[in-house]
């Protein structure tokens, strides 16, 4: 069966939407859209999993501890596990669409 990233998005997104697009032993791969959505003031992530993420839509910028990366579509980058990051902006004109890839550290 054929699936499209950029179908069913919702045109209010009240929450950041994620979907999980496949799941196996070690890893996980999902969709995650944003608009205009940021982790919690004082939140960081700190995932037991290595994070692979690519922004296909929109515009997001992510906190780490030593500074900040913004990113634009075509833009990944490899957030090792336990690397502690944030959500600090996404773009709040349009949905931004992330694909992010967890696997085992």
């Amino acid at each position: 069966m054929r699936n499209n990233l950029f179908d069913n998005i919702p045109a209010q997104l009240p929450e950041e939407l994620v979907s999980i697009l496949q799941k196996s032993p070690g890893v996980r791969i999902e969709r995650i859209v944003s608009q205009g959505h940021q982790s919690p003031e004082g939140f960081w992530y700190d995932q037991d999993q290595h994070e692979w993420v690519i922004v296909l839509k929109g515009q997001a910028s992510l906190q780490f501890e030593n500074g900040s990366v913004d990113l634009k579509p075509g833009d990944f980058l490899n957030i090792p596990a336990h690397k502690k990051h944030r959500v600090a902006w996404t773009s709040p004109e349009e949905p931004t669409i992330w694909l992010a890839i967890f696997y085992a550290a």
